[in-house]
């Protein structure tokens, strides 16, 4: 019995995980709004090593749409910008020998469109994840069941905590996706 909460517990801290990668994934699509998450997944060449932006450089938002990137090594400019201009972000980053200012463009309405559907298709990824972290938590209390180290009512009000825990974090996938679609209509 003891094995159960164990079970559940590692079901939730999946899930939870989950979660943690969903917003990470959505913060990294492109809105009219300028964020330092948009260059989460971007690398640079750095001394011959793929190296994550954040790792290179200072990010500010002085305004709605305009990005200014303050290198930490000058000689790491170059290479930021040329990451930059070869990401999906669609900018042209500028350089004026200290900092790459970059002016992100409105987003065409098929631009927006995209986005919501890239969206879409993120969080039913995570959604899927969720339900095999739900499906691999179900196998365990199975097994369990059928070793008989476990009654049939256990393993019953197991599955029903189970279906408790993946339903409130499916619905925290729907509610982060329906904020990204609302971010994204924003004109």
């Amino acid at each position: 019995m003891a094995e159960i909460p164990q079970i559940l517990a590692d079901a939730e801290r999946k899930m939870d995980g989950t979660l943690e990668h969903a917003k990470e994934e959505f913060g990294g699509i492109r809105t009219g709004r300028a964020h330092p998450a948009m260059f989460a997944k971007i690398t640079a060449e750095y001394y011959g090593v793929q190296t994550p932006l954040q790792q290179l450089a200072t990010f500010q938002v002085p305004e709605a749409r305009t990005v200014l990137i303050q290198p930490f090594d000058p000689g790491a400019m170059k290479a930021i910008e040329k990451a930059i201009r070869d990401s999906d972000l669609g900018v042209n980053p500028a350089n004026d020998g200290h900092v790459i200012r970059l002016v992100l463009p409105s987003l065409t309405e098929e631009r927006r469109k995209e986005y919501v559907k890239l969206a879409r298709h993120k969080a039913e990824e995570e959604r899927v994840a969720i339900r095999n972290v739900r499906r691999h938590a179900v196998d365990a209390i199975q097994k369990k069941l059928k070793a008989k180290e476990i009654g049939e009512d256990d393993a019953r009000g197991a599955e029903k905590k189970l279906d408790e825990i993946t339903k409130k974090r499916v619905e925290k996938i729907d509610e982060l996706l329906k904020s990204k679609e609302a971010e994204l209509s924003e004109v």
